[in-house]
């Protein structure tokens, strides 16, 4: 299945929450330290007991990294555990040009066998154009993230627009392979509305729901309104972390479902 396949056969059926998997040895519950390996212990359990009620998962690549060698065979043994028919999205937030770029894209895309990543526009369309060529992908470009510092380049204006609609106006131009979405953070409602009809049929991607404070009926009910289904909801920590330390992955479960169940009584007013 191509990326676009798998991503569409899930929101096709009302499913938009992607489960980040920001894993953090410092905070997974303490009795799985035992483990030869505890972050992908936490991972498998997580995995099991949402894959079914899940859009797509969304692994931060830095959370791997960090711990060198081991952590990158953990993040690649979790994404043979993922199922093959779910979207995996390796969120790395590269932008580099020329063969740096390329050797980014074989990185994520022919090593680590993920089927979407994160990217930079800010060297302009070379430094995207290698993982473009991967046309049964899916590349998301930062257009206005979800932390406060996007006001420092994202809200300036040029030409009486913003950066972040000048990428999205950019991100519309190069998608002739269809393989371009675009990340548009869950804290910025007002600007979802304002920006939604320049989407196209950009795929979406919005953080920011949970832990920092995103309303999950305002981008839903925006999205809808519009018709349009092209979007994935992320949400790490208020799903991945719990108090119950033991049962932490009936907690993802029963959240996922509360999360799934929220928006289905929204899409139901538009129905």
């Amino acid at each position: 299945m191509t990326a676009q396949d798998k991503l569409k056969s899930r929101i096709g059926n009302g499913l938009h929450i992607c489960v980040g998997l920001d894993s953090d040895i410092k905070k997974i519950p303490k009795h799985l330290l035992s483990y030869d390996d505890p972050v992908l212990e936490f991972n498998r359990l997580l995995i099991e007991n949402t894959y079914k009620e899940v859009c797509a998962y969304k692994i931060n690549t830095a959370f791997y990294e960090s711990s060198g060698i081991d952590g990158l065979r953990t993040m690649e043994e979790t994404i043979k555990i993922i199922p093959n028919d779910i979207l995996i999205i390796g969120d790395a937030k590269r932008g580099d040009i020329g063969n740096t770029s390329r050797k980014y894209a074989q990185s994520i895309y022919d090593c680590f066998k993920f089927d979407s990543t994160t990217l930079h526009p800010y060297m302009g369309y070379d430094s995207i154009s290698p993982f473009l060529e991967y046309k049964d992908k899916i590349n998301f470009i930062l257009a206005l993230t979800s932390n406060p510092g996007s006001n420092d380049f994202e809200k300036l204006q040029s030409d009486n627009k913003y950066i972040y609609e000048h990428v999205i106006k950019k991100c519309s131009e190069w998608n002739t392979n269809k393989n371009i979405g675009i990340v548009f953070g869950a804290t910025n409602p007002d600007e979802l509305k304002n920006a939604i009809d320049d989407f196209g049929n950009l795929f979406v991607l919005l953080p920011g729901v949970g832990a920092q404070g995103g309303d999950l009926e305002k981008i839903v009910s925006t999205f809808e309104k519009k018709k349009n289904i092209n979007y994935i909801i992320n949400v790490s920590r208020a799903i991945i972390y719990s108090d119950s330390e033991e049962e932490f992955h009936l907690h993802a479960k029963n959240k996922l479902i509360e999360y799934n169940e929220q928006i289905f009584n929204i899409l139901k007013r538009y129905y």
